[in-house]
């Protein structure tokens, strides 16, 4: 079951380090830092708005930051992993829903400048129901993992 929480873990990690990657890449292509920084604060509002009120990098940012919450939590054992890894889901599955519809086929594969590969246009279901089904067995996943196993008490045993 250790290495299920491991292997889900890293897999959780490895996902919300593919979401946060265009925030990320700036950082690492050896510009300055303001120069960096100005480029992922422009990657971060080119999204535009959600929903006529909500910025799209606050999904984004909030969907990011509840997957590597919920890794850490599985990391540590914590059952409760499941409620954060679902918060994000949520986040990430109305941020992608709402980019699709606004954008069209553009936005299918994710926020600004994550757009779908050709490839995945000769799929016979659209990438984007592929992805939230893929995430969706991925909580299930987190689910396993993050149950506890309890001991069986013989008759006798003091309840600690």
């Amino acid at each position: 079951m250790k290495l299920l929480r491991f292997v889900v873990v890293l897999a959780v990690l490895a996902y919300a380090g593919w979401l946060a990657w265009p925030f990320l890449s700036p950082f690492f292509e050896g510009a300055g830092p303001e120069a960096a920084a100005l480029r992922a604060g422009a990657e971060a509002q080119g999204g535009g708005e959600l929903f006529g009120f909500l910025p799209a990098w606050t999904l984004w940012a909030g969907a990011i930051g509840l997957y590597v919450i919920s890794a850490l939590m599985l990391g540590s054992g914590s059952p409760k992993s499941a409620i954060a890894y679902f918060l994000a889901f949520i986040a990430d599955a109305g941020l992608r829903l709402a980019l699709d519809q606004q954008g069209g086929a553009a936005a299918r594969s994710g926020p600004a400048t994550m757009s779908a590969p050709e490839a995945a246009s000769s799929l016979p279901v659209d990438p984007l129901w592929l992805t939230l089904g893929a995430l969706v067995i991925l909580g299930l996943l987190v689910v396993i993992a993050g149950r506890r196993i309890r001991r069986a008490r013989t008759p006798g045993q003091f309840a600690y």
